[in-house]
C-alpha cells in the first residue's frame, strides 16, 4: 500500500471521530483568545471523544504549561501545541523486536474484537514486506476457531498449523514454532483463548505458551500483541488489564476504528495500559490494518473537512 493510499485510508477510517468531538475542538480554533473558558471546553471535548476523563485533565494541564512556556496568544497555536503532546505521547519508544529465528507474535484479547481477523491482516502485511509467515491455530477453546483461521490463512497464502478441538495449545504453539525454525520461517503468528473458564487459567494457559515458545527455539523473540475493539472505546481498556497481566502485552492492535466516534480513546492506551499502540484497524478489508503513526494518526483526527 503506498502512502498516499494509506493516509487516505486513515483519514476515511477517523472520519466518524474526527466529525464527532474534534469538529467542536476545531471549531474552538475560531475562539481566537485563550482563557478558562477554552480550557474547560476542550477538556469537555476530549472527554466526549473518549479518551478518559484522567487523560483529558493530564493533556490539558500539559497545554497550559505549553502555552505559559512558550507565550502562545491565540487557540489555534494552542490546538498545534496540543498535537504535538499528543503525538509525544503516542509515540512508541522503539520498533517491535522481530530480530528472532523466527519471531514470534502472540495475539492475545477477548472473543469479538476481531481478533481472528486481525491475525490474517498481520500475516498479509508482513507477507507483501518479502517476509514468510507461518500462522499457530493456539485458541483451541473456542468452536471452530482453527477451522477459521485454516480459511484465512488459505486466503493469505500462508500455511497454519492446527491441532483438534480441545488440544493444548502450548503444544500448537510449540509445534509451530519448532516448525518453523526448521523450515527458515521468518514470522509465527499464534492465535490464543478469547477467554476460559477462569481467570487463572487463562493467566496459566498464556505462561505456558510463552514458555512453550523459548522451548521450542531459544533464538525466537516474541511480541504479545493485545486486540482492543475501538468501539468499546474506555470499556476495552479497562477489560485489557487482565489479559496484559496474564501475557505480558508489550503492544496493542486497536481494531474497528472506522465505525466509532470514540478514536479518541487511542489517546489513552499508552498512559493507561503502558503500552504502545502498533497497528490500527480502519476497515474491514485485509489492507486496512496498517502500523500506527502516531503523527499521521494525530494528523487525521485534526483534519480540516473540505
Amino acid at each position: 500500500m503506498g502512502f498516499f493510499s494509506r493516509k487516505e485510508k486513515l483519514d476515511e477510517g477517523l472520519a466518524k471521530t474526527r466529525k464527532g468531538f474534534f469538529a467542536g475542538i476545531l471549531d474552538m480554533m475560531n475562539a481566537g483568545s485563550i482563557d478558562d473558558s477554552f480550557y474547560d471546553d476542550l477538556e469537555d471535548q476530549l472527554i466526549l471523544a473518549d479518551a478518559g476523563a484522567d487523560e483529558a485533565d493530564r493533556l490539558v494541564t500539559a497545554l497550559r504549561q505549553r502555552v505559559r512556556h512558550e507565550h502562545i496568544k491565540n487557540a489555534a497555536e494552542a490546538l498545534e501545541a496540543l498535537k504535538s503532546i499528543i503525538v509525544e505521547e503516542l509515540r512508541a519508544d522503539g520498533p517491535m523486536d522481530l530480530s528472532g529465528r523466527p519471531a514470534v507474535i502472540m495475539v492475545i484479547g477477548v472473543n469479538g474484537v476481531g481478533k481472528t481477523t486481525s491475525i490474517a491482516k498481520l500475516a498479509r502485511l508482513y507477507k507483501s514486506q518479502g517476509k514468510s509467515v507461518l500462522l499457530a491455530a493456539g485458541d483451541t477453546f473456542r468452536a471452530a476457531a482453527a477451522e477459521q483461521l485454516t480459511i484465512w490463512a488459505g486466503r493469505v497464502g500462508v500455511p497454519v498449523v492446527r491441532h483438534g478441538e480441545g488440544a493444548d495449545p502450548a503444544a500448537v504453539v510449540f509445534d509451530a514454532v519448532q516448525s518453523a525454525a526448521a523450515k527458515g520461517i521468518d514470522l509465527v503468528i499464534c492465535d490464543t483463548a478469547g477467554r476460559l473458564h477462569n481467570k487463572k487459567n487463562l493467566m496459566a494457559e498464556l505462561a505456558k505458551i510463552s514458555r512453550a515458545v523459548g522451548k521450542a527455539c531459544p533464538a525466537a523473540s516474541v511480541e504479545t500483541l493485545l486486540v482492543l475493539d475501538a468501539i468499546t472505546g474506555q470499556n476495552a481498556i479497562s477489560q485489557a488489564q487482565e489479559f496484559i497481566d496474564a501475557a505480558g502485552a508489550t503492544g496493542v492492535v486497536l481494531t474497528k476504528l472506522d465505525g466509532t466516534a470514540k478514536g479518541g480513546a487511542a489517546i489513552s492506551v499508552k498512559e493507561k495500559l503502558g503500552l504502545p499502540v502498533r497497528f490500527v484497524g480502519v476497515g474491514e478489508g485485509m489492507d486496512d490494518l496498517m502500523p500506527f503513526d502516531a503523527g499521521a494518526f494525530v494528523d487525521a483526527l485534526f483534519l480540516r473537512e473540505t
